[in-house]
């Protein structure tokens, strides 16, 4: 008998452990460890900003469809990973053993690298539901008493899609609350140009991108380092390709909400061999660690190197399909290592990406999300915010039913022909 560990319930962790208790046998242990014993929908996170969705549309509550599908929650807070240990360490002092370990954290939100950067700032974010619900508060204050509205990504940012986001749900709600007109609106990123979005674009998100910033006039600042934010202010310093200071900027600011760099959770940074100076998982091409090959890493959490060189520095993202790849790809390595088979299964890090505008969006396919593609396709239309209100409903339905993936959407992505596994 052996136990499989995973430590965190995002998108990734509770997926994988539906997947994995299909794939090890009945009498294997699977375990996760969780700091809530709830998930979040991160993805909707903007909606709940401008009061689209309440707190209990987007939560599922674990302990049901978990004992369902015999998987054990722990909730509770880990303090470190101990690979030569092979234990997870709990703040109450416990520990929890494993036989493989499954690291699916997400990252730390590095709020502090700037100075008011974060909600115990003067920035909002989506990145945490309560967040997204304190940034609800402050988008009506903005309402009450219009003035200009600051959104985008700082330096090291990796999670860009969000972003464009927000600023376009913002910038539709005050459009149907008849304020747009006293709200001067504008991007500010870190990526070389609009529509990069940590992956050297797709398609023509540029293009597309770009028109959409026009159409709805929001002007936009790339290659922009933040300095410091302040209450009624943000100081930013805009790049020349050589990385010189071209302009700097004083933007006047009544609301912002601005996503920041990443870093590996405090359970796993510092250990050597396990993560990156970063904190970041290690990972070879079966999502295993090459030092501590019982621990496997997918998700937000794992280290990939950016796709090229830029003025400020761009991470790149980890979207929610390229994850679920990650997903089989553990479960089935997993499953062969307790055959005493070597792991052969490689994720294929495709991305089926659905931004929503609000009144419309981009959706775009990369095959594999990392450049140079096989697939580089990107288009836009009303129907894209009717796909991710679907797309939200089943996902997570998923959850909800301890469903790892259905005869439906298997069926889909055949006639897209986007896999999650490599042949």
């Amino acid at each position: 008998m052996a136990r499989v560990v995973i430590l965190g319930a995002g998108l990734g962790g509770v997926i994988a452990a539906y997947n994995i208790r299909k794939t090890i046998p009945r009498q294997d242990d699977v375990i996760v460890i969780n700091e809530n014993d709830f998930y979040q929908f991160v993805p909707s996170n903007p909606w709940i900003l401008v009061g689209w969705r309440e707190r209990e549309d987007i939560l599922v509550d674990l302990a049901k469809p978990m004992k369902k599908r015999r998987v054990e929650l722990i909730v509770g807070a880990a303090k470190k990973v101990d690979p030569k240990g092979k234990a997870v360490l709990m703040e109450d002092g416990t520990s929890v053993p494993y036989d493989y370990l499954v690291i699916a954290t997400g990252p730390e939100l590095a709020f502090d690298e700037i100075e008011g950067l974060g909600p115990t700032g003067f920035t909002q974010s989506v990145c945490h539901i309560d967040h997204a619900q304190a940034g609800y508060a402050a988008f009506e204050a903005l309402c009450d008493e219009p003035g200009p509205v600051i959104v985008g990504a700082v330096q090291g940012a990796s999670c860009f899609g969000p972003a464009y986001e927000t600023a376009m749900i913002i910038e539709t709600e005050l459009r149907k609350r008849k304020i747009r007109d006293r709200v001067p609106m504008t991007f500010v990123t870190s990526e070389p140009y609009i529509g990069h979005l940590g992956l050297d674009g797709v398609g023509d998100t540029k293009g597309l991108l770009e028109s959409e910033m026009r159409e709805r006039h929001i002007k936009w600042i790339t290659n922009a380092r933040v300095k410091k934010v302040e209450a009624t202010r943000m100081l930013v310093e805009e790049l020349n390709e050589d990385g010189s200071i071209k302009t700097e900027h004083d933007l006047p600011m009544k609301f912002s909400m601005m996503l920041p760099a990443f870093r590996g959770v405090a359970a796993v940074r510092d250990i050597e061999g396990l993560v990156n100076p970063k904190g970041f998982i290690l990972t070879d091409k079966h999502q295993r660690n090459p030092t501590y090959p019982e621990i496997f890493g997918l998700g937000v959490c794992i280290a990939i190197p950016p796709v090229g060189k830029t003025p400020v520095p761009v991470g790149v993202p980890k979207t929610g399909f390229m994850i679920e790849s990650m997903v089989n790809a553990v479960a089935e390595n997993i499953a062969a290592l307790r055959k005493g088979e070597p792991p052969t299964h490689e994720a294929t890090w495709n991305a089926i990406c659905i931004a929503d505008f609000g009144d419309g969006g981009v959706a775009f396919i990369a095959q594999p999300q990392i450049p140079p593609r096989n697939v580089n396709w990107s288009v836009s239309g009303g129907w894209v915010h009717t796909a991710k209100v679907a797309f939200e409903k089943y996902f997570l339905r998923k959850v909800r039913t301890g469903h790892a993936e259905t005869f439906y959407e298997n069926a889909a992505l055949a006639l897209l022909k986007t896999h999650k596994i490599k042949d």
